[in-house]
């Protein structure tokens, strides 16, 4: 089960100016092949099928472990998206034309159509997250192999959309998961010279380019995070620190486990949208009824 907890990974910046393509290009992050949709549900569903899972209980725990980091950076990412579309409108009327300005200037018209000025789970192109992206073997090796190379193909899609924009929250956003990416690559590196005696660590990072040289994560470097192997449960899933043990390759600090998620940011809370009818067409008619429940509670 899950214990979800409800302020974001990392603190984003209120807000600004709207960049609806900008916010098509983070749908890769999220909806494409390598995006956080497919990190997530790989290892999801490999800790559901792993068989024989306590006689390998520091590799299970691991997966396991990281797949639940995962689904707070789906969390952030379509957080982001929501910044990126937030004021994209001419207006709050839907009996004039709002949404003109979509019209010409969004990357996925679909943003503003199907959703509520939302994030999709889908692509950059607009196309739907697919269930074959997912690949459980039921081999340890492999499926960890695999792994690894999720995350660099990751590592490339997010240095790709970085170099298409230069929004505060999508480079705030992007800063945090180059080396939180960068720890799951190094995770999943350090479970395969366990079970195999290959060094994949030596690989890292892939593209050739360190995380300390994008300014974004350089501040997360400082503080440490690329250290840190958060766990995600009150009491279980200790053994991520038989792996996640020894230096850091790159700097030779100290890797540890720290019990809990992150400190975070605050809550998402992307301001209504009367346009698109979020949370509908009048929400100081709604606030009332929810204070009303509250006070009635």
């Amino acid at each position: 089960m899950y214990l979800r907890i409800d302020r974001l990974q990392v603190e984003l910046p209120m807000p600004s100016d709207p960049d609806p393509q900008a916010a098509a290009a983070v749908q890769e992050l999220l909806g494409g092949r390598f995006g956080e949709m497919s990190t997530l549900m790989n290892y999801t569903y490999q800790s559901f099928n792993l068989r024989g899972r306590s006689k390998v209980k520091p590799f299970y725990d691991l997966i396991a472990n990281i797949a639940t980091e995962e689904l707070g950076h789906i969390e952030l990412v379509a957080a982001t998206i929501n910044g990126l579309l937030t004021g994209a409108t001419d207006g709050d009327d839907p009996r004039e034309t709002p949404l003109r300005s979509a019209l010409r200037n969004a990357g996925i018209k679909h943003h503003f159509i199907n959703t509520g000025a939302g994030a999709l789970v889908t692509n950059s192109l607009g196309q739907g997250w697919n269930g074959e992206y997912v690949f459980n073997s039921g081999d340890l090796v492999l499926d960890l192999l695999h792994n690894f190379f999720l995350e660099c193909g990751a590592r490339m899609a997010k240095i790709r959309v970085y170099e298409m924009t230069d929004h505060p929250i999508a480079r705030q956003m992007l800063g945090y998961l180059f080396v939180r990416g960068g720890v799951h690559a190094l995770a999943y590196a350090k479970a395969l010279e366990e079970l195999t005696g290959v060094d994949v660590k030596k690989m890292l990072p892939i593209p050739k380019i360190p995380d300390a040289d994008f300014k974004e994560a350089r501040k997360f470097i400082d503080q440490g995070i690329h250290t840190k192997l958060y766990r995600f449960s009150p009491d279980d899933f200790r053994d991520i620190a038989a792996i996640w043990k020894g230096e850091h390759p790159h700097d030779g600090a100290t890797l540890e486990v720290q019990d809990g998620p992150p400190q975070g940011g605050g809550p998402a809370d992307p301001p209504e949208e009367p346009a698109v009818f979020s949370p509908g067409l009048h929400p100081e008619e709604l606030r009332q009824i929810a204070e009303r429940l509250v006070k009635n509670a």
